[in-house]
């Protein structure tokens, strides 16, 4: 069967759409098999050969040879072999078949196998496109809001990502049409092609955003050891430089601040505290306490559970507490550290010496 124009065609759609022709062949056999026995009401052993370099397509019957036939289906006997043909008993030996009427049907089967692979193809592109992003800031355009599930969509150009109400900043002012920096959380594989989760509460937000907008967190002279987020209120970051000469703080907040105001741009009202990071876990822990003033942090090594009793100033008791409990909070979450924070009257008073 010629079949010119339509292989001719597949070697254009495959150009097109990046898709492999080896693939659309196989599956193009395989369904032209499946269409003849459905049309022919067929049990045969049959084979589809599609040869895309002379642009023929090709119908055989597929024998086992045998001594003697049991099943005239699948089985043909060594005698009754074509002379020139040497196949021994147990090999397979195949008939071309000249069918009517089976250019129709292979022309049909080959429309909805090239329409299928061009749907699959365009699927996976979409999540091929978006998985190699996974926890990067990406920027797109609000197209819709749920206002019953609280879902937004935003269009990332190729594809549209998720962004969940569990995973907006609450309060957050959001508008349809709006620019939006969003963290691509993770990309699914689905039946139309990908779901794409984002984030504007996930702390690789900000961990991104130090790394675009501080040369030095890029190259890994400054090294980010940990963040503490409450997502649209605050953020506590530990940083610790790998050169004596370079000084993370510094570095990170820039000259006249720019370095840190361009991340908080992308932020809205959310502040960044950065704390440098110690090893000893002492200065660690009074360092993350900032703003706040720390007269003593005593460790209770032997604890599994890495508890530490915290002295401050007694004026600076409310601040090392922080509002609703966030300073200790997040110092906890930054240091891995549990915090008993006394004012320095009331550690007196339970005998506690510094």
């Amino acid at each position: 069967m010629d079949t010119k124009e339509f292989l001719l065609a597949l070697d254009l759609v495959c150009r097109e759409k990046n898709i492999k022709k080896e693939v659309i062949i196989t599956a193009l056999e395989h369904a032209m098999v499946s269409a003849y026995k459905k049309n022919f009401d067929s049990n045969e052993n049959i084979e589809v050969e599609v040869d895309a370099e002379k642009g023929k397509i090709k119908i055989f019957k597929v024998f086992t040879v045998v001594e003697e036939v049991e099943n005239p289906n699948e089985e043909i006997s060594f005698s009754e072999l074509p002379p020139r043909k040497k196949v021994e008993i147990g090999g397979t030996f195949r008939e071309e078949l000249i069918v009517k009427d089976f250019g129709r049907i292979a022309a049909q089967t080959a429309k909805q196998i090239m329409m299928q692979a061009i749907k699959e193809a365009s699927r996976d592109a979409l999540y091929q496109e978006f998985h190699g992003q996974e926890s990067e800031i990406l920027t797109g355009t609000i197209t819709s809001i749920d206002y019953e599930n609280g879902n937004i969509y935003v269009n990332l150009g190729k594809g549209e990502a998720l962004l969940k109400r569990n995973e907006q900043i609450q309060g957050e002012p959001l508008k349809h049409g709006q620019l939006l920096d969003v963290y691509i959380l993770k990309v699914e594989r689905t039946s139309k092609g990908a779901t794409i989760l984002a984030s504007r509460t996930n702390v690789g937000l900000v961990k991104r955003l130090f790394e675009q907008n501080i040369p030095e967190v890029f190259n890994g002279t400054i090294e980010i050891k940990s963040i503490a987020r409450e997502a649209g209120e605050r953020t506590k970051i530990a940083v610790y430089s790998h050169e004596e000469s370079i000084d993370a703080v510094g570095a990170c907040v820039g000259p006249s601040q720019s370095r840190i105001t361009a991340i908080l741009n992308h932020l809205g009202e959310e502040k960044i505290e950065i704390i440098e990071w110690a090893a000893d876990p002492e200065t660690f822990i009074a360092n993350a306490l900032r703003p706040a003033r720390v007269l003593a942090v005593i460790l209770d090594e032997d604890d599994e559970d890495r508890e530490s009793l915290i002295v401050v100033p007694d004026d600076q008791y409310s601040l090392a507490i922080g509002k609703r409990g966030q300073n200790a909070r997040l110092a906890v979450r930054l240091t891995g550290w549990k915090v008993d924070i006394k004012s320095i009257s009331e550690a007196a008073e339970l005998g506690i010496e510094i």
